[in-house]
């Protein structure tokens, strides 16, 4: 499981997808999160803007992001 360390609130979905390597631009973070190839601890979330904050944990690819 890889780990994001939060430095604010929160950070959205997208922004998240695009910081960690996993989508190489935005577009491409939102076409994931529309076709449902996200989920947020355990449910798929078609939020684009969900706010992620510290203990969510984001599934993608067999990948688990842990935000700290």
């Amino acid at each position: 499981m890889r780990e994001f360390q939060l430095t604010e609130e929160y950070i959205e979905l997208i922004r998240l997808l695009k910081l960690i390597r996993i989508a190489e631009s935005g577009g491409q973070a939102k076409l994931m999160v529309e076709d449902g190839m996200v989920t947020l601890n355990g449910e798929v979330e078609f939020r684009k803007r969900a706010k992620l904050r510290k203990g969510d944990i984001i599934e993608i690819f067999d990948q688990q992001i842990k935000i700290i």
